[in-house]
């Protein structure tokens, strides 16, 4: 038995039935890090003592009373910027090397009373800031179908780990994309809700207005399952919203008929690669023999988004970091003096990324900049919002590529900052906007052979059409059934 053969519904059913124990998923999961470890490189700590332990303890709660919980026993990853109590979190920065966190983030919270296996943390950018996980301070991480090429960024590891059978599910962290690009990259499905609708309580903060925590999955129902489970109001997140959450299970229907899609020129055009293009078409063909009816919009403003967002994300970027100073938290580099110790630590401590963002990102906030790129980035987010806002009056969802392109090779745009930026561009309007999207596999680049993900973008705290539309998608192609060869 493989994991990339069963869902979590079909896991459930075996465990129920008594054919497999938790103990078996867990030791198959543990095996199959240490298999491809080397291969992909997709966790930065691997919790095999304190998995098992855990996974002897669901056994005995299996024996005695069933399975409690909707993740019951099932193995996941954790990205590394979300605090996880006993188990270091770093942001794969060597300024948090060793951190150990003393308390758990809210979505850790509800996973453990859901009664998941923790198998460890993923790598990721340092700070979750990058496209494609080579910002790491530890390691690269690989993309499963192709080793020579990136897993996407920041939430590498995360997607990584889900495409080559490692975990059932992992959380990631996505500030603009990072967690549809990666699952675009790697051929997985991956959920940016709402803002708001998840608790941000224990994720180390990047930019605070745009950070969410959402899950990847391989199957669509998988992710809503992940999602409902960390889903909820939390009053220690004064950003998370008092909103009703639905079971989002109960769309799946495979039924779209009279869907109203949208689908934005700007979105197929400039850009966009052709064998990206090319199957994005094709998925469009789909939406339409599935009965949607779909039709060519324009978002106008989409075209700033990604000069708005840098400014925004480097600002808030600028402001979240300060606290690492080597005073409270993670690595200290002595000075003769307090200053020359903030220096020194915050020199050897973070990336070029991270530092060329924070110095973005001071620039933009001082004086006599403020007015002319800070406060005119904001105003361009509302535009992006309102364009958004104007689609959903008369359309469900708005679909599109999620990258311009498929994965590129390691290497590639490293050392080109502005070319690597230039990947969010598809991604980044749905942070801004405050709206959910989800990634979805539509087929493989007939150049590259590399996984194309399909973009479908909901209304605020409408992400049940969202996986209505993904799952009714999912159902009509074998996508989510192609599996990279390690």
């Amino acid at each position: 038995m493989s994991l990339f053969d069963h869902s979590i519904d079909e896991l459930h059913q075996l465990l129920h039935k008594k054919e497999i124990s938790v103990s078996d998923l867990t030791e198959e999961s543990i095996q199959r890090v240490n298999e491809v470890g080397e291969k992909v490189g997709s966790f930065l700590h691997l919790s095999e003592e304190g998995a098992r332990k855990k996974a002897s303890e669901l056994d005995e709660i299996l024996s005695s009373d069933g399975i409690k919980g909707s993740l019951f026993g099932i193995p996941g990853g954790i990205k590394d910027n979300i605090m996880t109590k006993g188990m270091p979190t770093t942001c794969a920065s060597k300024l948090l090397d060793g951190h150990d966190p003393v308390y758990d983030a809210t979505v850790m919270n509800l996973l453990n009373k859901e009664n998941f296996v923790n198998i460890g943390k993923l790598n990721m950018d340092e700070f979750a800031m990058g496209s494609s996980t080579e910002n790491s301070g530890y390691k690269l991480t690989r993309n499963p179908w192709n080793t020579d090429r990136v897993p996407g960024g920041s939430s590498g590891g995360s997607a990584a780990a889900v495409a080559s059978g490692e975990v059932l599910f992992s959380l990631g962290s996505d500030t603009g994309g990072s967690i549809r690009e990666p699952a675009a990259f790697c051929g997985i499905v991956g959920m940016k809700p709402t803002y708001g609708r998840v608790s941000r309580y224990g994720l180390v903060a990047f930019a605070s207005s745009l950070d969410q925590i959402g899950p990847m999955t391989r199957t669509v129902k998988d992710n809503a399952l992940v999602l409902n489970a960390i889903s909820g109001h939390d009053h220690f997140d004064s950003t998370s919203v008092n909103e009703s959450v639905p079971d989002y299970s109960e769309v799946m229907t495979g039924d779209i008929k009279g869907l109203k899609v949208a689908l934005p020129k700007e979105y197929i055009t400039g850009g966009v690669h052709e064998e990206v293009r090319e199957q994005i078409l094709k998925a469009v063909k789909r939406f339409e023999e599935l009965g949607a009816v779909v039709e060519e919009v324009s978002l106008p403003h989409s075209q700033y988004a990604t000069a708005a967002y840098y400014v925004i994300a480097s600002s808030e970027a600028s402001a979240n970091l300060a606290r690492f100073d080597g005073v409270r938290y993670g690595q200290r580099v002595e000075g003769e003096n307090l200053i020359e110790m903030y220096k020194k630590t915050r020199s050897e401590g973070f990336g070029d990324e991270v530092k060329r963002r924070i110095m973005l990102g001071t620039f933009a906030l001082s004086s006599g900049f403020y007015d002319e790129y800070y406060k005119k980035a904001q105003k361009v987010r509302t535009l992006i919002k309102q364009d958004f806002e104007e689609i959903f009056l008369n359309y469900d969802v708005v679909i599109g590529p999620t990258s311009p392109t498929t994965a590129f090779k390691l290497g590639d745009q490293v050392d080109e900052p502005l070319t690597m930026y230039a990947n969010d561009v598809l991604t980044i309007p749905v942070n801004l906007a405050g709206v959910p999207g989800i990634s979805v596999p539509c087929g493989l680049g007939k150049d590259t052979g590399m996984p194309v993900g399909l973009q479908i973008i909901g209304n605020h705290f409408d992400e049940k059409t969202v996986y209505k539309a993904a799952y009714a998608f999912e159902q009509a192609t074998e996508f989510n059934k192609l599996k990279p060869e390690l």
